[in-house]
């Protein structure tokens, strides 16, 4: 295999290869619980081994740090070819099209040639410690702090909605370094082991029963210049870098992950399982709400698609991922919509452990509201998009321009 190794070529060679090393997903077992997932981590790093040892893994990372160097399109043949076995998604987000994405851009060669070499490999999970219990939207306003000591760092306060935390080794970590100047610009991303000492992690429980997102906090957490990713005070960059590929991600445009993901996680169920579950496929108002969540979901890929090259050929900003958060957000939650309405009172049978096809919807039902948060609320998207795509004013800000440590906090 080379570097120009055509699409067509890899694409038989990864089927061929797939057949006899991949389990196939009717094999699979489903998982003992959405709960207790940490055994599904484990076989995610031994899945991604799989792929490492056979040559399929990092398909658009750099060969220097241990992917393939090749492009977008033999990504979409061999996750078109994979399609039917048995997959490592869980590595996709945020591992594979966040976080390596970002320290490519942005990291000191040695943090690539580690962080994104151990993560190809499938000897390492990474993760976000961005969002904040005091922050909502406005993650430039954090109030986790990094203080120098000498040759080190110390970091001291908290983070929220940290995803599959529990499972990660290393997080990208946005902390302030800088009080004495406006908000955007004080900030520093910093590469904190999960594990490091002074870190405490609890499980957040959601309204699902999903223990997928995490609370972190920090006392005296002691990291060394060399986790430092960027520029000192130069963190918003790289943060923003990081926003545009979490957004991209979301929107389905990401061209670092491999495999065909659901339609939404652990608890959700689309509209047509619902109507195949409750023998209901014949009937056309069922087939008319099928239809439309097909429909949108059709025009969602197609504008990923489009939109996707248009930001790599430099047509379109990067700010366009917002174009692409905002539809996922929108299919997501119709998807719920219908899901619901197609299973009726349905959607109230089952428990957390077998909830089945119809209870499934009922409790995705209950986190839809998810699809609009992820990776950015959709009230972000628009704005981005309306400021940064149409040139649209921007929206008043009272501590724009203004050293953070003068802004009004809480009371």
């Amino acid at each position: 295999m080379t570097e120009t190794e055509s699409v067509e070529s890899f694409r038989l060679r990864a089927r061929a290869w797939l057949a006899v090393n991949m389990p196939r997903l009717a094999d699979v077992p489903p998982p003992a619980s959405d709960e207790d997932d940490i055994g599904e981590w484990l076989r995610a790093r031994e899945l991604q081994k799989k792929l490492y040892d056979g040559g399929f893994a990092g398909i658009c990372f750099p060969t220097e740090y241990g992917g393939l160097g090749l492009t977008p399109a033999h990504q979409r043949a061999f996750t078109d070819e994979s399609d039917g076995y048995e997959m490592p998604l869980p590595l996709n987000l945020p591992t594979f099209a966040i976080c390596a994405p970002t320290i490519l851009d942005a990291g000191t060669e040695d943090q690539k040639r580690d962080r994104i070499g151990a993560a190809i490999r499938g000897d390492e999970v990474l993760c976000q410690f961005l969002s904040e219990p005091s922050g909502g939207s406005d993650l430039a306003g954090l109030i986790t702090r990094a203080d120098r000591d000498g040759d080190t760092w110390v970091l001291n306060g908290a983070k929220t909605w940290s995803t599959s935390a529990y499972a990660a080794d290393w997080a990208l970590c946005l902390a302030r370094t800088n009080w004495d100047v406006p908000k955007h610009h004080g900030l520093t991303m910093f590469l904190m082991p999960t594990k490091a000492p002074g870190v405490t992690m609890n499980r957040v429980r959601m309204v699902n029963g999903s223990l997928e997102f995490c609370e972190e906090f920090f006392d005296d957490v002691v990291l060394p210049a060399s986790a430092v990713v960027g520029e000192v005070d130069g963190g918003w960059a790289v943060a923003s870098r990081q926003l545009f590929h979490e957004r991209n991600a979301m929107g389905g445009g990401s061209p670092y992950v491999s495999g065909k993901r659901g339609h939404g996680g652990m608890s959700h169920v689309g509209p047509a399982a619902v109507a195949a579950a409750l023998r209901r496929s014949g009937d056309p108002r069922v087939r008319e709400l099928v239809g439309r969540g097909i429909a949108l979901e059709t025009v969602a890929r197609q504008t990923s698609a489009r939109v996707t090259r248009a930001i790599a050929s430099g047509a379109l900003p990067p700010t366009a991922a917002s174009l692409l958060r905002l539809l996922h957000a929108e299919v997501s939650q119709l998807n719920d919509d219908l899901s619901l309405k197609i299973a009726g009172s349905s959607a109230g049978f089952g428990n957390a452990e077998t909830p089945g096809v119809t209870g499934k919807a009922g409790v995705g039902f209950l986190m839809r509201q998810g699809g609009s948060l992820g990776g950015g609320s959709t009230e972000m998207s628009r704005n981005v998009i309306s400021e940064r795509l149409l040139g649209m004013p921007r929206e008043a800000a009272l501590d724009r321009d203004v050293p953070f440590k003068q802004v009004k906090r809480g009371r």
